[in-house]
């Protein structure tokens, strides 16, 4: 469940919620980093379930020695309350075991919470695209009925393309089906806000392992093209985003020189 601050809103009607599936690279936490990081988001809350893995750690976004100790759980709530924007950050893996209950908990607090809408940012593997998912860029979008009907003219002029359904098995004539591996809970959501008329759209890149911030950034870019939150500044891709002071950690501390 949500737990808020004093100061948080009651309830976020009105509000555009966007948050990450745990998925390979890790590209939609990445690209939650740089909106909260850049928009400069306050934390209102956090999202208390016994779902995620339990840890701590200091501030991910802190700007000086003053916030750089506070401490911050696995599922937190930000808002930039003049774009009505609300960010749910997830920086702690499933329990495999729990990821059904995790969908229910999120799909329980987005209806009483009054979002007008819901983006998951996700990402699938490279190497398991068909023929068809090689064309075009890596990017793909789904969005459930209530809200495809209100972002037809936005997504004709994207030019965006939907997530390819393939075949169960190579070669075999069968029905199509959705497929989006090492996307987590990125096609249970999706599935699920079909099934209760929610309001919600997956952005979701294709990607392998690695050194994935290349990737954040541009899922970031697109979702910027769709929801303008940086309308005003700067065209140059990377010198609009903030990066959060947490991603020098990244990669940890280098290479022992003791090694050599």
């Amino acid at each position: 469940m949500f737990i808020s601050s004093q100061d948080s809103p009651a309830t976020f009607q009105g509000f555009t919620l966007v948050m990450p599936a745990v998925a390979v690279g890790n590209v939609g936490q990445l690209a939650v980093d740089l909106i909260v990081s850049t928009l400069n988001m306050r934390r209102v809350g956090y999202f208390h379930t016994d779902c995620l893995i339990p840890m701590a750690g200091n501030n991910p976004y802190a700007s000086g020695k003053a916030d750089a100790e506070e401490l911050h759980t696995p599922a937190e709530v930000y808002t930039a309350a003049e774009l009505k924007l609300a960010v749910l950050q997830i920086r702690a893996p499933i329990i495999q075991t729990r990821s059904k209950k995790f969908r229910q908990q999120l799909k329980s607090w987005i209806k009483a919470s009054g979002f007008s809408r819901t983006v998951v940012l996700s990402s699938s593997h490279a190497y398991q695209r068909d023929d068809q998912q090689l064309q075009g860029t890596s990017l793909r979008y789904l969005m459930t009925p209530s809200l495809l009907a209100a972002s037809a003219d936005a997504l004709k002029e994207l030019g965006w393309r939907e997530m390819e359904r393939i075949p169960a098995f190579p070669g075999v004539d069968a029905e199509p089906r959705l497929c989006i591996p090492g996307g987590g809970i990125t096609k249970g959501l999706y599935t699920d806000g079909c099934a209760e008329d929610l309001p919600l759209a997956v952005l979701l890149l294709f990607c392998s392992e690695g050194d994935n911030i290349p990737d954040a950034f541009a899922l970031v870019n697109h979702l910027n093209d769709w929801l303008h939150l940086l309308d005003g500044q700067s065209e140059e891709p990377k010198s609009k985003w903030k990066i959060p002071t947490s991603w020098s950690l990244l990669f940890g501390s280098g290479i022992p020189p003791a090694l050599f």
